[in-house]
């Protein structure tokens, strides 16, 4: 067994920790996966790194020796205690009670008033996996960069190009706002309790501005979702089905033609700036 395992075991052992299933704590055990993670992170001394769900503290303990400054949003009360207590010789972080979706970032990041780079980096809880990268993306709080540990399957989704079944409206809102990569993929042994299935570490380059220009941004994101949720049908019919254009299906049809989009293509082999197009032109 090693080091790392040892070290998680003693932890659950000492502070009778046994994982809450309902809110997906696995504990990840293996260094080299945890050194991966921290070099993808890229987290220097003038860095201030949000971690999310930090449970017992192995992945804190080590930002807190790179970074300036961490903050340890941990949902289970069971861990702040535990994360004092491991975190002791340190004096750079801050332990936040609360659940990541119902914060409010900018608020805390403005009392911190911190003046350095602001970088993502944790294992996030499966079930909250897309509406936290979301969270992440689109409230605008100056996030240069995001490292997550995510459920292979959605770190395969944020990372598609066009034409695959994994491509979806995920990945065009992923993209929308930031470039993604898949670091490195992680088996169910790397953690206690081991999951059901494999894992990724995926990094997200947040961009100042989006890669395409959209003339309005909400009704982008609902003729993707409106595509997507309808992905078996042409991009024609899906479009036509939404309630969002005003035209019936012969004049839809026209409009598409007309900014270079085939009606007969279906949703998922249509790029960002084809749905970009769409939005500019048509709405």
């Amino acid at each position: 067994m090693n080091k790392l395992a040892v070290k998680t075991k003693e932890l659950m052992r000492r502070f009778n920790i046994h994982p809450n299933k309902r809110l997906g704590q696995n504990f990840l055990i293996e260094q080299k996966v945890l050194d991966s993670i921290i070099a993808a992170g890229d987290v220097g001394q003038d860095d201030l790194v949000i971690e999310i769900g930090p449970g017992l503290g192995t992945l804190t303990e080590e930002l807190c020796r790179k970074a300036g400054k961490v903050i340890a949003i941990e949902l289970d009360r069971r861990f702040i205690g535990i994360l004092d207590d491991v975190l002791s010789e340190y004096n750079n972080y801050k332990v936040v009670q609360g659940d990541i979706l119902s914060l409010n970032l900018k608020e805390l990041l403005g009392e911190i008033n911190y003046q350095g780079d602001v970088k993502v980096i944790a294992n996030l809880p499966y079930y909250i996996t897309t509406p936290v990268i979301m969270k992440l993306l689109e409230e605008g709080t100056g996030i240069k960069s995001i490292v997550v540990m995510v459920q292979k399957e959605v770190a395969e989704r944020i990372t598609a190009g066009p034409g695959g079944k994994e491509y979806g409206a995920l990945t065009i809102a992923v993209a929308f706002y930031g470039l993604p990569g898949i670091v490195l993929d992680v088996p169910p042994h790397s953690f206690i309790p081991e999951p059901e299935v494999y894992s990724s570490v995926i990094r997200i380059e947040v961009q100042k501005e989006p890669p395409i220009y959209v003339k309005d941004r909400e009704n982008f994101f609902k003729i993707v979702r409106a595509s997507f949720s309808q992905r078996r049908k042409t991009i024609l019919n899906a479009l036509s089905n939404s309630g969002l254009f005003g035209w019936d299906k012969p004049d839809l049809k026209q409009k598409l033609n007309s900014i270079g989009i085939v009606e007969t293509k279906r949703p998922e082999t249509l790029s960002i700036s084809d749905y970009a197009r769409i939005v500019n032109e048509l709405i």
